[in-house]
């Protein structure tokens, strides 16, 4: 009962905080996940980070049927998903009316504004973490290689993350093995 109980509050605070849908989330789900119930350790978060974002789908929820299951098997990932998509869907259904009648409202614009800030400090702490295991893993050069690489092709080339992380998954699995 009581894993029940933490899956359900991790994964509701991580996205009733996580403002500006799945993507915010992601560092609040890390700290949950990671760091204070040590579900999954920081590589295999990484690991199931790259392959949800393979996966079409919102990946919030991809990250609480994943953990949940993985915790508490079928009644683990039901909890974690409603936890995932109730604080959005209660919030959305309650304050649509509110929201449409403050939209022009500089209070409400500048929370928004003040907010965006905030996702993207924790967005790059996150970022951080996860390039400190990238380079213990494969060593700086490798690491640096891949992250250029990566950059040119989103930026430069405009080649579709998704096709990106495919072409990840494959340079993973047929070149690291022989290195």
């Amino acid at each position: 009962m009581k894993i029940w109980i933490s899956l359900f509050i991790g994964f509701f605070l991580a996205n009733i905080l996580g403002y500006g849908g799945g993507p915010a989330s992601i560092p609040l789900m890390y700290e949950e996940i990671v760091n204070h119930y040590k579900w999954l350790t920081n590589a295999e978060f990484s690991n199931m980070l790259a392959l949800g974002n393979a996966l079409p789908g919102p990946i919030a929820t991809k990250i609480a049927a994943y953990v949940g299951f993985d915790v508490y098997g079928w009644w683990g990932a039901f909890i974690a998903l409603f936890a995932t998509v109730f604080p959005s869907a209660f919030a959305l259904i309650l304050l649509l009316k509110l929201i449409q009648r403050h939209r022009e409202s500089l209070v409400v614009k500048g929370m928004t504004l003040l907010v965006q800030p905030v996702i993207a400090v924790m967005m790059l702490l996150l970022t951080w973490e996860m390039m400190k295991d990238s380079a213990h893993s494969l060593g700086i050069i490798q690491s640096l290689i891949i992250a250029a690489v990566s950059f040119f092709a989103l930026e430069k080339w405009k080649v579709h993350p998704a096709i990106l992380i495919m072409l990840s998954f494959v340079y993973g699995g047929v070149v690291l093995p022989n290195f």
